[in-house]
């Protein structure tokens, strides 16, 4: 899995905090059931120096955990010098990013803006009755959920191989949630899992080998294409993806798989922090841009005769205290 390689300059992973196990959770109505959870902090911002000289105008980038119905998280500490500000901005609905403004540093300073955030993540179960979903009407999405019907970076969905693929896999399905599981099956019989470089859908189906990412994209591809909403949720080091059904009372829900290892559909094991679902995403430093992953990212302007300023990223799961 390559999500490590889409962040930027260093990234310092700790142990896994312990599990803490709370009581099992009904969850929304109509929707995955929560199981086990587990208490763990995560801790994000950065550290950044003038080399070289002063520098000005710096600005970084930096994405943080967020609340989902099997996720929740707090701020419990925040180490920032005084030469930085923070602001939060919130991306598609689906990620948070932190800002962080530095107007300048004289040579060889430093500055720091490090947030630990403490997330609560649920096991996720499959609904007890599966009979009473049935698939959204296309044309009644929420505006912003139109994004998980349309291809993104490395979700080919328009692919004709990945359409015929969709027709195959739900023919003579006649329950929605049959249909996404006969997707979820046919993916796992065509694309055997093989660590490998990043390709994305079309690549995978062609070569029958991909690695979480090819699987997690051809499965969002093959759904999209069935016009099943699907998108993509990041952990560290490790993606799944998860569908939209509307259950009998016409509200919609997302539901979790897992394509790799001895899989699951439905549901999810996966207790790693969620930072960040989606797969299509206009960065706020270059709204020119569709990024497949929100990674890091920094800008600043050297002073006159300055230097550079040297980031270091700080991405990590602390272990429990």
């Amino acid at each position: 899995m390559r999500v490590g390689q889409l962040l930027v300059a260093a990234v310092f992973w700790l142990s896994l905090g312990v599990a803490a196990l709370g009581q099992f959770q009904q969850g929304e109505p109509g929707g995955a059931k929560l199981g086990e959870s587990k208490v763990q902090r995560w801790r994000a911002g950065l550290m950044v120096e003038a080399i070289g000289g002063a520098c000005k105008g710096i600005v970084g980038y930096i994405p943080c955990p967020v609340e989902w119905p099997e996720q929740d998280v707090k701020t419990v500490d925040e180490e920032i010098s005084p030469e930085a500000k923070i602001t939060y901005e919130t991306i598609e609905q689906t990620v948070k990013v932190m800002q962080i403004k530095i107007a300048q540093l004289a040579d060889k300073q430093t500055a720091k803006a490090i947030v630990t955030f403490e997330v609560r993540r649920r096991v996720q179960l499959p609904p007890e009755n599966t009979d009473i979903y049935v698939l959204p009407d296309t044309k009644k999405l929420p505006r912003n959920y139109q994004v998980y019907l349309r291809p993104s970076p490395k979700i080919e969905s328009q692919d004709p191989k990945i359409r015929a693929l969709a027709k195959e896999a739900v023919a003579e399905k006649e329950k929605a949630w049959e249909k996404v599981e006969g997707i979820y099956h046919k993916i796992r019989e065509k694309v055997k899992f093989q660590n490998g470089p990043l390709k994305g859908a079309s690549a995978a189906l062609k070569d029958g080998t991909g690695d979480c990412e090819e699987l997690d994209s051809l499965f969002v591809a093959v759904c999209r294409a069935a016009n099943v909403p699907a998108r993509t949720v990041w952990v560290p080091g490790h993606c799944y993806p998860e569908f939209y059904l509307l259950d009998d009372q016409g509200k919609g829900h997302w539901f979790p798989c897992e394509l790799t290892g001895t899989g699951s559909f439905g549901s999810t094991q996966e207790q790693r922090p969620i930072l960040q679902k989606g797969d299509n995403f206009t960065p706020p430093w270059d709204r020119r841009k569709h990024e497949r992953y929100m990674a890091e990212h920094l800008s600043g302007t050297p002073a006159a005769k300055g230097g550079q300023p040297r980031v270091r990223w700080i991405r990590e799961l602390l272990p429990q205290q």
